[in-house]
């Protein structure tokens, strides 16, 4: 498999850990939206990323569905349960992360990528209140050592990596916040399948 996208990208990253911790094989393409937009819209139209390329040439696209296909390759040691109230309570988790990782990027693009004329400073702080809210929810919810079940999750994962997104570009947003969600980063990373999919500049 190649996972195309850098892991600058939280959502390639969520999907880059996922894969090692099922123990697959799967080859890094590290394109860059910025820089390589035609090369990613060969295989995802949208010119997005994460886009996985299975060994039979099929490309799925959206980190969302890239999980959910490597869930069923894992089977009992999927991150995300197959369904009931387990798998709801993963999923809430999963889509606070997820939002908070979405609002962090568009607030990093609207106070960074953006030609400055045109940057909206009331917008992006909408933004970053909106990616502190989720953080904050997911924080209240770290009560034992994991956000759900006992145990890591993709809750935990997608968690982690989001803050670590928000905290590598917008330093500002996090800072002197979530003791525990700082606390589980600090764990997940010393694990080389999360610590080594970080992006190295």
């Amino acid at each position: 498999m190649k996972l195309i996208g850098r892991t600058l990208s939280p959502f390639v990253r969520r999907v880059a850990a996922t894969l090692n911790f099922y123990g697959l094989e799967w080859e890094a393409l590290p394109l860059s939206t910025v820089t390589d937009g035609a090369e990613i819209a060969r295989h995802n139209p949208l010119g997005r990323v994460p886009a996985l390329v299975l060994a039979d040439g099929e490309v799925l696209v959206d980190s969302a569905a890239i999980l959910d296909h490597l869930d069923s390759l894992a089977g009992p040691a999927a991150l995300t349960p197959p369904a009931g109230a387990e798998r709801r309570a993963v999923l809430r988790a999963v889509a606070l992360g997820v939002g908070a990782a979405e609002k962090s990027v568009q607030a990093y693009y609207e106070t960074q990528r953006r030609p400055e004329a045109l940057r909206w400073a009331e917008g992006a702080e909408k933004l970053i209140e909106q990616a502190r809210g989720g953080f904050a929810a997911l924080e209240a919810m770290l009560e034992g050592g994991f956000l759900c079940l006992g145990r890591l999750t993709q809750a935990d994962v997608t968690a982690v990596i989001a803050l670590d997104f928000a905290d590598k570009v917008l330093p500002a947003l996090g800072e002197g916040r979530y003791r525990r969600l700082r606390a589980l980063s600090a764990r997940l990373n010393a694990d080389p399948r999360v610590g080594g999919t970080r992006f190295a500049t």
